[in-house]
């Protein structure tokens, strides 16, 4: 396991300003779990997120509250949605003799060769994995190794990994975490048997008018004839032959 990192932090008065205290570069927090009364506490910004980005929420921290360190795991912590900075932290302080039940993230390491030389898509089910073990044991995260991943739907199951003595994953051993899929086709649609085509001999395409039928609005019918009026003068009724009564 990991050295546990550690933080200093200071008894916080609950009269204090959480704004004021933000606004000075210092973050809110909380203690509470193994036979620890919750403890208003306070840590630098700074000071937190370079721990945090190394233990995550599965390694262990010492806490260190005016001179006692408290072995805690970051249980929470909250962030501004506007400014992105720490606006709260919840510590739980843990009992070194007791298992606890956490997550574990899955990193991934490697080129698969049916990625890079198939074009095989790598699919992550899992990220993270959950385990039970002693505080002491939590490891820091599972990596798996894709370069063995050669062919299509090949996978890595969860009873693939190696895990240290005294950890036990609560996932299943037959859960995939990562697998390979082969590259989506593009899909062709068959045209429908004995369906007109646009644009097939005989077929007008969409817009265009049918053969010989420009114009066949205008044709006047059998037997009428195509003599057109003269300015002032009715046009002759169908039928009927201009002169005649």
């Amino acid at each position: 396991m990991e050295k546990a990192l550690s933080l200093a932090v200071q008894t916080r008065d609950l009269k204090e300003s959480v704004r004021t205290l933000r606004s000075g570069g210092t973050v809110p927090a909380v203690i509470y779990g193994n036979k620890t009364a919750n403890t208003a506490v306070k840590c630098s910004d700074k000071d937190f997120i370079a721990v945090f980005l190394k233990a995550g929420e599965n390694t262990l921290v010492e806490v260190d509250l005016d001179g006692k360190k408290i072995p805690c795991l970051i249980h929470a912590v909250s962030f501004d949605p506007v400014s992105s900075k720490c606006d709260h932290i919840d510590f739980y302080a843990v009992d070194m003799t007791k298992k606890v039940t956490t997550h574990v993230p899955v990193i991934v390491k490697g080129e698969s060769p049916a990625v890079k030389a198939q074009g095989g898509v790598l699919v992550t089910v899992h990220s993270q994995l959950e385990v039970t073990c002693l505080p002491k044991d939590l490891p820091q995260n599972f990596t798996v190794d894709i370069s063995t991943l050669e062919n299509f739907r090949d996978s890595i199951l969860v009873g693939m990994l190696k895990v240290p003595t005294g950890v036990v994953i609560k996932t299943s051993p037959d859960t995939v975490i990562v697998t390979v899929q082969e590259p989506r086709k593009e899909e062709v649609i068959a045209p429908v048997a004995g369906a007109a085509v646009p644009g097939a001999e005989g077929v007008p395409a969409e817009g265009a008018a049918a053969p010989g039928a420009e114009g066949a609005a205008a044709a006047p019918a059998a037997g009428t004839p195509a003599t057109a009026a003269k300015p002032g003068e009715k046009a002759p009724a169908a039928g009927k032959e201009k002169g005649k009564k």
